[in-house]
C-alpha cells in the first residue's frame, strides 16, 4: 500500500484591465516561509468544499473579490519541492475582473492586496509567476475564439475601448478596420443611443454593449466566434 501525504491548494490568478493596461492581483502574505512576499490568492481545500468554492472563498478572504468568470487553468505538482511546507498540488484558475468594481480589502494571512501591471510583477512566492505566464498565454489564444473580453470592459464602451483591449492583452497592433468589421459581423453588439465624447476636437463616440443574449442564442446555432490576427 502506497504511503501518501499530499495535500491539495489553490491558487487564482485575476486579470484586471483599466486605461488600457492589464493587471494581476497580487497579495502580500503575512506569515511563513513567504512573509512580506507578494503571491497569488489561494489556500487549502476544506475537506467538505469544491475547488471552485475553495477558489471563490480565497479570493473574498484575503482580497475582498468576488468573480464571475472563472476558469481552470492547470495542475501544478510536478516539481515536487515546489513548496517548503511539504508534498503540495496546486490547482491554478484564472480569472477576469473589472477592478472598477472592487475596493481591495487584505484579511485572513494577507497583509496586503494590491494590482500590479502583467509586465511589472514583482518575483512572487512558490511557482506562482510560472502560473501568471502560462494564464497570460491562456488568455491570449481565448480572446480569438471566445468573447471573454468584454468581462473586462464597463456595460457600457466605445467601441476603442474593445480595441484597445485586444492590443493590450495581445502586446502588439491589430487592424483595426478589419477588427471592427469583424466584431460588428457578429451582431453580438448592441449599438446604445449615448455618445461619448472622446476628445477636445474629435466627434463624439457610441456606446456599445455585449449582447451576451444573443451569443447565446448563437452558440445554440453552431456560431464559431473567431478573429484572427496576422
Amino acid at each position: 500500500m502506497i504511503n501518501q501525504n499530499i495535500k491539495i491548494a489553490v491558487d487564482a490568478i485575476v486579470f484586471g484591465y483599466e486605461k488600457n493596461v492589464l493587471y494581476v492581483l497580487a497579495v502580500q502574505q503575512k506569515y511563513g516561509v513567504f512573509k512580506d512576499r507578494w503571491v497569488l490568492p489561494g489556500g487549502f481545500i476544506k475537506d467538505d468544499e469544491s475547488l471552485i468554492d475553495a477558489v471563490k472563498r480565497e479570493l473574498q478572504e484575503e482580497a475582498g473579490v468576488g468573480v464571475n468568470y472563472l476558469e481552470q487553468l492547470s495542475t501544478f505538482g510536478d516539481d515536487v519541492n515546489r513548496d517548503s511546507r511539504g508534498r503540495i498540488i496546486s490547482v491554478a484558475y484564472f480569472a477576469l475582473v473589472n477592478p472598477q468594481n472592487f475596493i481591495l480589502k487584505a484579511d485572513t494571512d494577507a497583509k496586503d492586496a494590491r494590482w500590479f501591471p502583467v509586465n511589472q510583477l514583482p518575483v512572487l512566492g512558490y511557482d506562482h509567476n510560472e502560473m501568471v505566464k502560462l494564464a497570460h498565454a491562456r488568455l491570449k489564444a481565448k480572446l480569438t475564439y471566445q468573447p471573454i473580453g468584454f468581462d473586462l470592459l464597463d456595460d457600457e464602451f466605445l467601441f476603442s475601448d474593445l480595441e484597445n483591449l485586444y492590443c493590450s492583452i495581445l502586446e502588439r497592433d491589430i487592424d483595426r478596420r478589419n477588427f471592427r468589421k469583424k466584431i460588428l459581423s457578429f451582431h453580438i453588439l448592441k449599438e446604445t443611443d449615448k455618445l461619448v465624447k472622446t476628445s477636445s476636437s474629435g466627434r463624439p463616440g457610441k456606446l456599445f454593449k455585449f449582447d451576451k443574449a444573443k451569443y447565446d442564442q448563437l452558440l445554440e446555432e453552431d456560431f464559431q466566434f473567431e478573429i484572427k490576427f496576422a
